[in-house]
């Protein structure tokens, strides 16, 4: 899944839990609501795919993913967020947010120039840390306990789930299914949350989810210190939208792992204040100004002859304020957001089945 706008959701629901509890704490308001992490054993190492067609003219490379029918590979995506909040008048918040998503990529068929793959969620770890209240769940242990009954039913819905994805011209995805019934079946353990998961998992936000090269894919082959721009739409309903440009540009094999590409990206996101009604919400974001700050250099690194992103990282910080109503009441809430996202890749699955 993409770098990725599942993480960015999920950040903004963080965002939600924060507002809810400063807001809560304000007169006449509605007050909302590890285990030891061990090293997961390895499987053994999956046969290696058929090699990556040479590169094109004058050495650039086309950047795509690889399939191998009879060949899974599997990815390891994790976010870490950290907030500050602040309601006007009244006191700062520190919210930190950090989730970890295992995925298992099962090529199942290739014919003209397609692709359909299986895409499944191995596990997840979260932790959430809002006011001094943290919740920690980690699907990957016997005891995966949110110390939260409800939160605990609708993480173990979400574990599990698969989706089948086609690709199509230059292997970028092109029609994800399956989101139907994971919609469902978080809906069931979270009626409440289901509005607001219909309006974030669109077939266009499930499309750019499931990129296992993160819209590194440029369109048209690349040359060393040629760059490229991939811009697309975020909308998360009553929370709002972003518009997210990702700059890339390549820069030759890696220094200290030789046989990878390197490629540096930079980030900018620009928010846009919600149209929607707050379904799912406790409170309405009436307008807002959310902006890049300091954009700093994250990398890729990209295995020609496999088609794996083997490693990447991201950084993004963003600043601003959001005008915010709860019944009759409107306040402004100021925020200073930081987010890191990285990304493995392996024929190696990272985690072990329970017995």
């Amino acid at each position: 899944m993409a770098i990725r706008k599942s993480a960015m959701a999920l950040a903004a629901l963080t965002l939600t839990a924060g507002i809810t509890v400063l807001v809560a704490q304000a007169p006449a308001t509605k007050q909302a609501e590890k285990a030891a992490e061990k090293p997961a054993e390895k499987a053994p190492p999956a046969p290696a795919p058929t090699p990556a067609p040479a590169p094109v003219a004058d050495g650039k490379l086309k950047f795509e993913p690889i399939f191998t029918v009879g060949t899974p590979f599997f990815q390891q995506v994790t976010t870490d967020v950290e907030q500050t909040v602040k309601v006007q008048g009244g006191q700062e918040m520190k919210l930190k947010h950090s989730q970890t998503f295992f995925f298992k990529w099962e090529p199942l068929k290739i014919e003209n120039k397609k692709a359909t793959c299986k895409l499944t969620i191995r596990g997840m770890k979260l932790k959430v840390d809002v006011a001094n209240n943290p919740v920690n769940y980690d699907s990957t242990t016997d005891q995966p306990n949110a110390n939260n009954p409800g939160l605990n039913d609708f993480l173990k819905n979400l574990v599990g789930s698969d989706f089948t994805v086609i690709f199509g011209e230059n292997m970028m995805p092109e029609k994800v299914e399956g989101q139907e019934n994971l919609l469902k079946n978080l809906g069931a353990a979270n009626q409440q949350m289901e509005q607001l998961l219909k309006k974030i998992l669109t077939n266009e936000a499930m499309k750019e989810m499931s990129d296992p090269l993160a819209g590194l894919t440029p369109g048209a082959a690349k040359g060393v210190g040629e760059s490229w721009t991939r811009t697309s739409p975020l909308k998360l309903g009553p929370i709002g939208d972003y518009d997210r440009a990702l700059t890339f540009t390549y820069k030759g094999k890696d220094p200290e792992q030789k046989e990878l590409e390197r490629v540096e990206v930079t980030s900018k996101l620009t928010y846009k204040a919600p149209s929607d009604a707050a379904d799912g919400l406790l409170f309405r974001i009436k307008s807002g100004e959310l902006t890049t700050a300091q954009p700093t250099p994250g990398y890729f690194l990209y295995d020609a002859k496999t088609g794996l992103l083997v490693k990447s990282e991201l950084k993004v910080t963003m600043t601003g304020s959001l005008n915010v109503a709860i019944g009759n009441t409107e306040t402004t809430v100021s925020l200073n957001q930081s987010q890191t996202t990285n990304v493995q890749s392996s024929l190696k699955d990272y985690v072990s089945d329970k017995k």
